[in-house]
């Protein structure tokens, strides 16, 4: 079930135009991140979809490139054979589709996430770069719904900020 607090205003839920604008940021942000993990030989289909995200941000590109754009992403992640690799389309495909339904950017940057797990670095510290990089606006609604997301994925290793922040409320209660 969607958690509705991802619903644009123009769709019938609560998130605003601006909202929906830094969450598509903060995925390319986060895709962006990990991108150099696929080597020197980067595919031109990730490049194209980060610059297709980058643009609907700004309001110059539609919902339906963005779409189609994801759509590539996902097709080549289908296509490799290196869990990595796949990690890191994934993460791109996920961040273009934000421009159709905002939750696609938390997709995004669990998707990062794996890519980091699977590559043998600290999840701890990606996982940190991310939340710095995202706005207030969308920050409480981004770290209320991340530990589900990511039991739902699979990356485990460590609690997330939120659950870190929550316990050190209680303990200084």
């Amino acid at each position: 079930m969607r958690d509705r607090r991802f619903i644009a205003e123009h769709r019938g839920g609560s998130l605003k135009e601006e909202q929906h604008r830094q969450f598509i940021k903060w995925g390319c942000d986060c895709a962006s991140h990990v991108l150099s993990l696929m080597g020197e030989k980067t595919d031109e289909r990730l490049i194209h979809a980060l610059l297709i995200g980058k643009e609907w941000e700004k309001g110059n590109d539609t919902v339906g490139e963005a779409r189609k754009a994801s759509l590539d992403c996902i097709a080549l992640a289908n296509e490799l054979t290196n869990p990595v690799f796949i990690s890191v389309s994934r993460a791109v495909g996920h961040a273009v589709a934000t421009a159709h339904m905002a939750d696609h950017a938390m997709a995004a940057a669990l998707y990062a996430l794996k890519a980091i797990k699977l590559s043998g670095n600290s999840i701890d510290e990606e996982r940190k770069w991310q939340n710095e990089q995202l706005p207030l606006e969308i920050r409480e609604l981004v770290l209320s719904t991340r530990g589900l997301k990511e039991k739902a994925l699979k990356i485990e290793g460590s609690e997330p900020l939120f659950q870190q922040t929550e316990a050190k409320k209680k303990r200084d209660e």
